[in-house]
């Protein structure tokens, strides 16, 4: 009996050391994006008047690659939003793969698009590829009709017809900024070592949107979608922020990220899995390193580009499913670089931090809220323990979230009213109270369930239905 008593005091202690230990993680990574965010503010006007006197020709071209499957009800939103961007030579492919809707129809009759011939400039082993469309009204627009492969296969059609040095890949229901590739274009220019870099993915539910365009940033309606902003905002940018400052950035959004084309190429462009994103950038890492270039991994928090978040639970779930098996799928492929000092930073502190808190963290959540029960349930609980586990992995959760809120929106101010910051702020700080432990389950049930390879099905709305959207970003 003294052996159990011992055993569950342990494992309370545990659990506390854990919840401590993360969230003293996610408050010095908010505070330090928002020092960064400030930063960046601050020096944007120097910045912009630095560039304008360098000839936009120095930027050098880019192509943007958008797979598409099944976005009949997007895909022209986001296309048009990407003629819309100020660069001075690019082009837009979008790579149908092999929809089974009306997203080829849609394209052919809005872009007013005919067949034509291009060939390949490289070639990484794909699906095949039926046809090649230019637009007449467009001719920047180019649409490639191929076999369904996946994300990653179509991906790497992309990069198989693009014709410039650089290659931004963007998700086919998400709208650019008009400045967003030009800003991104210039960490490049101002960087030579720069080989990859991420924009910001802000959440557009609730946002209100006209002729493809942002003209209003507000909070949404959707609970889920509120929860997901402040997520979002801890999680996401302030954390990429951080690890992108460390040269240990593991992962660059799917929904908008710019590489180098020919380091893509060398490491043979995307991999097959549903992870296709983080397992990307690690193999970039990889390959620098085992081939002693200089680079640099980083997150620019001044490029936006516009997405959707779920706003119904069964797309969340599968969502977070699908991250979870991705992320796990990801890790083992490169597992040599786990605890490995030869690839520095990523190796011994990137790495092995995602293996805890990202991989095995849904894990011991699961076990901490399960035993949580099981221990109240035989009155095993100390009281002590019970307040300062409250303290630690609810109060002080929420209170982060609504702090990235409010500390992003002291920098940047992007909603219009104010109601609205405090509206996410408040509602966004429940990500602790029945939201998190949630996702936790689903994130548990997809570890052990890396086999599965398919994405699921996920709901699509009109881009201006607002709070009604819902995507699996």
């Amino acid at each position: 009996m003294r052996l159990i008593l011992y055993l569950v005091v342990a494992y309370q202690l545990f659990m506390l050391l854990y919840f401590v230990v993360m969230n003293t993680g996610y408050t010095f990574v908010t505070f330090f994006a928002y020092l960064h965010i400030k930063n960046v503010a601050e020096i944007a006007p120097d910045l912009d008047q630095l560039l304008a006197l360098t000839s936009m020709s120095n930027l050098r071209p880019v192509s943007i690659v958008m797979p598409a499957f099944n976005e009949e009800i997007n895909i022209c939103n986001t296309i048009i939003a990407a003629t819309r961007i100020t660069y001075p030579e690019f082009e837009i492919l979008v790579v149908n793969d092999g929809s089974t809707d009306m997203t080829m129809a849609k394209l052919i009759e809005q872009f007013d698009l005919v067949e034509i011939d291009r060939p390949a400039k490289t070639m990484i082993p794909t699906e095949r590829v039926h046809r090649v469309y230019g637009s007449r009204s467009f001719p920047e627009l180019w649409v490639i009709d191929k076999e369904n492969g996946g994300k990653a296969d179509a991906l790497n059609v992309g990069i198989s017809y693009s014709r410039y040095p650089l290659f931004c890949a963007v998700d086919a229901d998400s709208l650019l900024e008009p400045d967003a590739l030009m800003r991104m274009g210039q960490q490049f220019l101002l960087n030579k070592e720069l080989v990859a870099a991420g924009g910001a993915v802000r959440v557009l539910n609730g946002c209100e949107v006209e002729n493809s365009s942002v003209v209003n940033v507000r909070a949404p309606h959707n609970i889920l979608a509120i929860i997901q902003i402040a997520e979002y905002l801890r999680g996401f940018l302030a954390g990429r922020i951080a690890w992108g400052e460390y040269n240990s950035l593991l992962i660059i959004s799917g929904a908008f990220g710019v590489f180098r084309k020919d380091l893509l190429l060398a490491i043979g462009g995307y991999r097959k899995t549903v992870g296709e994103d983080m397992d990307l950038v690690l193999r970039l890492h990889r390959h620098c390193i085992d081939n002693k270039i200089k680079y640099k991994v980083s997150f620019a928090s001044d490029p936006v580009c516009w997405t959707q978040v779920p706003s119904d639970l069964m797309t969340l779930l599968r969502q977070r499913n699908r991250w979870q098996r991705g992320l796990v799928d990801s890790l083992w492929y490169n597992r040599a670089m786990v605890f490995n000092p030869r690839y520095g930073r990523v190796g011994t502190i990137g790495l092995p931090c995602y293996l805890l808190f990202e991989l095995l963290g849904p894990v011991i959540e699961f076990f901490g809220y399960f035993a949580f029960l099981v221990f109240l349930y035989f009155h095993l609980l100390n009281p002590v323990f019970v307040t300062l586990f409250l303290v630690t992995s609810i109060l002080w959760g929420m209170w982060l979230n609504a702090a990235a809120v409010l500390l992003d929106n002291y920098t940047i101010s992007k909603y219009d009213k104010v109601r609205d910051v405090y509206k996410v702020a408040l509602l966004g700080s429940l990500d602790y109270l029945g939201y998190r432990q949630l996702l936790a389950v689903e994130r548990f049930i997809g570890t052990f369930q890396v086999w599965r390879s398919h994405w699921g099905k996920m709901k699509r709305k009109p881009i201006e239905q607002g709070d009604n959207i819902a995507r699996s970003n």
